[in-house]
């Protein structure tokens, strides 16, 4: 089994460049279904959902092919109504993202339950109201969602809940439905709006773009292009972290600091202070790390939301630095019942931290952290156990860690040019 071998308490210090943002290159890919031309993705991370979600793009017909490092191409010219097999589409979750644009393009597929993080149930719910309020026809059975539908037609949507990949289905759905779309309270995380520019840049009118009401006017047809994936804001948050975690002087080179506001509220209120310089965002090796209370000396919390709230993906990463900050603090992550369990990986490390309940931890630090085995339940608690493994005293192994690199692009390779000292062990090499 892979796994990551740590040797902790190194301060790290240099430059490092997120990658595309995952979760906007996903919907991308799924995307390119919407025309018969040439697509051009640039900026695209190189991580395991990526390539699992192009090669689904293959089995549905279409050309999909990595052109560089970080650059795909897809020719989407002879897709047809398709089954995708279930074992792959169980890979990830962004299966789902392919109903829309197949609903639209081909009118309709048959879709495997997708897989995805284990942190909770995951409602597909708010995804198929939508496509049958555009009038797509959805049966269940135990093994498949059967999609269908004669002709979509724009309609007045509400979501009931701002779900990010239901939105990203219905946009999709809607550039090629006959009239117009509204779409109410939407999702508007930098992913989707991304996703939306794309589908504008393909000849799609959109507008509300970063609002939670969007207008959708769909086309006869879309366009090809070339297009380029904003930085990964959940990313950045989470070398923000590794800076604080490991008392570290660290440059985040190009990390799109507009998307960054209530990341950095959040942890400034750990005492993690960032310096925006132009592009970049700098983090000084010498934080204060001192939780700030709430007026009246009330243990303060971070809590997360629908965009533009703190996001929900950076809670594990917040719960981790809070181990070496001054102070107690509650850690409260509302949309996945799941997520916070790994708190007693850290516990079993040294934190001071007690589970409330599925969704609230308090953090009383600093506490000295210690080296240990663990495994990554899902990409974001792996990424947090990392940094806790590289800030702790002593050697760590971490295990399972294809969940981390679902998300994160060469992250050992990365983490030692700041000078970590990390190394992959995969099966072959434990085996020989």
């Amino acid at each position: 089994m892979p796994k990551f071998s740590v040797q902790g308490g190194r301060r790290l210090k240099g430059s490092v460049r997120p990658a595309g943002n995952k979760n906007a290159a996903l919907p991308m890919l799924a995307a390119t279904l919407l025309t018969d031309e040439e697509v051009v993705l640039e900026n695209v991370p190189s991580i395991k959902d990526a390539k699992t979600l192009l090669d689904l793009l293959g089995t549905l017909g279409a050309e999909a092919e990595w052109t560089g490092d970080n650059e795909v191409r897809v020719r989407a010219r002879d897709v047809g109504k398709a089954q995708l097999d279930a074992t792959a589409a169980a890979r990830i979750r962004a299966s789902i993202l392919l109903a829309g644009p197949m609903l639209a393009r081909t009118g309709g597929m048959t879709l495997p339950p997708p897989g995805g993080d284990v942190i909770g149930r995951r409602r597909m719910d708010t995804h198929f109201l939508a496509l049958q309020r555009l009038g797509a026809e959805v049966n269940y059975t135990h093994k498949a969602f059967e999609l269908s539908a004669k002709k979509l037609r724009g309609a007045d949507i509400f979501l009931d809940e701002p779900s990010v990949t239901a939105t990203e289905n219905a946009v999709m759905a809607a550039a090629l439905a006959e009239g117009g779309t509204t779409i109410r309270n939407a999702a508007a995380e930098p992913h989707v709006q991304d996703l939306c520019k794309m589908l504008v840049g393909m000849g799609c009118e959109i507008s509300g773009i970063g609002t939670n009401r969007l207008e959708i006017q769909g086309a006869k047809r879309l366009g090809g292009g070339r297009f380029r994936i904003s930085s990964d804001h959940i990313e950045v948050g989470s070398f923000i972290g590794l800076a604080a975690v490991t008392r570290g002087e660290i440059t985040i080179e190009d990390a799109d600091p507009q998307y960054l506001e209530s990341t950095l509220l959040g942890f400034d209120r750990l005492g993690v202070h960032v310096e925006i310089r132009g592009e970049d965002v700098f983090i000084t090796g010498d934080q204060e790390m001192k939780i700030k209370m709430d007026l009246g000396g009330y243990v303060p919390k971070i809590d997360d939301g629908p965009w533009p709230a703190f996001p929900a993906d950076l809670t594990s990463i917040a719960l981790v630095t809070a181990t070496q900050c001054d102070g107690t603090i509650l850690i409260h992550e509302k949309m996945f019942e799941s997520r916070m369990f790994f708190a007693d990986k850290l516990v079993a490390m040294g934190a001071r931290m007690v589970l409330c309940d599925p969704h609230r931890v308090v953090v009383i630090g600093p506490s000295q952290l210690r080296g240990g085995t663990v495994e990554s339940p899902d990409i974001r608690a792996g990424m947090g156990l990392l940094i806790a493994a590289l800030g702790a005293e002593g050697e760590s192994e971490i295990y399972n860690i294809g969940q981390i690199e679902r998300g994160y692009e060469r992250i050992d390779e990365r983490l030692r040019a700041l000078g970590a000292e990390i190394e992959r062990t995969d099966s072959r090499e434990r085996e020989g």
